[in-house]
């Protein structure tokens, strides 16, 4: 190697890790990329472009990185400290636990480390006394909460809920009635959440369950439709047809920043009978008012059924949050019991909504197998006899919360380390055989709130603005509003196969938001642990 290529190389690091500093990680990556292939020979090189690919959530990239560093230096303490947080990041906690061993045989009373070792102990243990004492059956938290033995807190000074819980027969769920939970309570509870106060306890399991009766009547793969002037509704019995809705709003990921869902709502419009929204998962996590903005969510729904939909995000499942601070969160502000009943919950959301039949919505995104089609993704079965609560590790359910689209076509290894990556030829090829015009997802940050890509089929819409306080980006989100221009006398049904159909029915606009102040408590405020980045 010339001395030129070896200081060339050194100037790319250092430039590299300036953009890291400035919370600019792909302009960090591309550096330090460039400074491998001046100098594929050193070690740090790969391990600084491992903690720019951590901050994106690479995880996947990040491991491979950190093998790379150790291929060269296999006594690179930062590597192996990367590497173990990378995988207790994917819930590889057994794997983690190796790295910070080997860590800790060398440097023993390195603190962070030794917090992450303690973790994935602790972690581990709890999952093999969670295996030891599972049963056969399975009771719901939420069918054996007795409301009438139950009083509000003493410091609740709000509006009381009267809540009706019967049954029909021993096995069937709880129906839950609740007289006194609308627009003037919602209104209550958003000021008490400004002022940092909780709902009561009652209150909070009722609202819960009463949306879980409202999820589990819906369909995996929820089917809505705007009213068009120029279309007859359709004939399908498992559409709902908005039928005052004038807009609907697509929200991709909130992630407990309650201050901006807020403001989502004050600058787009509020929920009502011709303004629809779905939000499109990952509402809690990472965030520290999680309970604040699920609660949020789950009582517009049900003052708003037909007007509020949900899809279920990869990290509405329990060790997810148990890793990214939801499961904390609710044992800090409310108790264990709340958060088993919102596990509970997440397990009845829809895993996919179609639009208008036109633009399939989820939080992830495309297949392993190019077979799959709208209607398995209709007949998946979210409610296993089991009885288990947590999507598989792999198939349909974990694809459609997990996925990632790439550039190139074909399929891929996830640069997370779960699921796969799908190239434009998958989405266009699914798209055509089932007769949609796009897929909206979310799951990724975009620096922008959104983006178009896969030739205009696949759309990426993100509404965490400045993602836990240091990504910077906008939020965004998505109105899908009825084209006044749209001539049906010139749409022959082969409208689907041009991406920019100028005769499309619909007309999709985007718009982005700035995150917004917020009280000084930070990201996974409540997180217990070494979860340390």
């Amino acid at each position: 190697m010339t001395t030129d290529n070896k200081q060339e190389s050194l100037r790319l690091k250092d430039e590299g890790n300036a953009f890291l500093m400035k919370h600019k990680y792909e302009e960090a990556i591309e550096c330090y990329t460039r400074a491998i292939e001046a100098d594929p020979t050193n070690a740090i090189f790969y391990s600084n472009r491992a903690q720019a690919h951590i901050k994106l959530e690479n995880y996947g990239s990040a491991i491979l990185d950190c093998d790379e560093a150790l291929l060269v230096d296999v006594n690179l303490m930062k590597a192996y400290y990367r590497k173990g947080v990378s995988l207790m990041a994917i819930l590889r906690y057994k794997e983690a636990q190796a790295n910070f061993k080997i860590i800790l045989a060398k440097l023993p009373n390195d603190k962070l480390t030794l917090e992450n070792y303690k973790q994935c102990t602790s972690y581990l243990k709890k999952q093999a006394f969670e295996r030891a004492i599972a049963g056969d059956e399975k009771t719901t938290v939420i069918n054996s909460i007795s409301y009438d033995s139950m009083q509000s807190e003493k410091s609740w000074t709000g509006p009381e809920l009267i809540i009706h819980a019967t049954k029909q027969s021993k096995d069937s769920d709880v129906h839950v009635e609740i007289d006194g939970l609308n627009i003037d309570y919602l209104k209550y509870m958003i000021q008490a959440f400004k002022n940092g106060d909780k709902l009561p306890k009652k209150h909070v399991f009722a609202i819960i369950a009463k949306v879980y009766e409202l999820f589990k009547n819906e369909n995996t793969m929820v089917e809505i439709s705007l009213p068009h002037s120029k279309i007859p509704p359709s004939k399908s019995s498992d559409e709902i047809l908005l039928e005052n809705g004038k807009t609907l709003t697509i929200v991709g990921d909130t992630h407990g920043q309650f201050y901006d869902v807020l403001n989502l709502f004050e600058k787009f419009g509020y929920v009502s009978d011709d303004h629809i929204y779905l939000f499109n998962g990952d509402f809690v996590d990472r965030g520290s008012w999680s309970c604040e903005v699920a609660l949020y969510l789950y009582v517009l729904k049900i003052i708003f059924p037909k007007s509020v939909y949900i899809n279920r995000g990869n990290h509405e499942t329990i060790d997810m949050n148990k890793t990214y601070g939801f499961a904390d969160e609710c044992e800090h502000k409310y108790s264990k019991k709340v958060f088993d009943v919102f596990t509970e919950s997440f397990a009845a959301l829809p895993l996919s909504t179609l639009i208008n039949q036109s633009y399939l919505c989820m939080h992830g995104g495309l297949f392993s197998d190019d077979k799959i089609t709208l209607q398995d993704i209709k007949q998946y079965n979210r409610f296993p006899i089991s009885g288990a609560t947590q999507p598989p590790k792999e198939g349909i359910a974990m694809e459609l919360l997990w996925t990632d689209p790439q550039t190139h076509n074909g399929r891929g290894p996830s640069k997370r380390g779960i699921g796969m990556q799908f190239g434009p030829d998958i989405t266009e090829r699914f798209c055509l055989t089932n007769k949609i015009r796009k897929v909206i997802r979310s799951h990724e940050v975009r620096m922008g709130g959104y983006e178009i890509e896969h030739n205009g089929r696949l759309i990426t819409v993100f509404s965490a603005p400045n993602y836990v306080d240091q990504s910077g980006n906008l939020g965004a989100v998505i109105h899908i509003t009825e084209n006044n221009d749209y001539d049906n006398e010139k749409d022959n049904g082969d409208g689907h196969r041009n991406v920019d159909d100028p005769n499309c029915p619909w007309s999709l606009k985007y718009e982005t938001f700035e995150a917004v102040p917020h009280p000084d408590l930070k990201p996974m405020a409540y997180a217990r642990g070494g979860f340390g980045f």
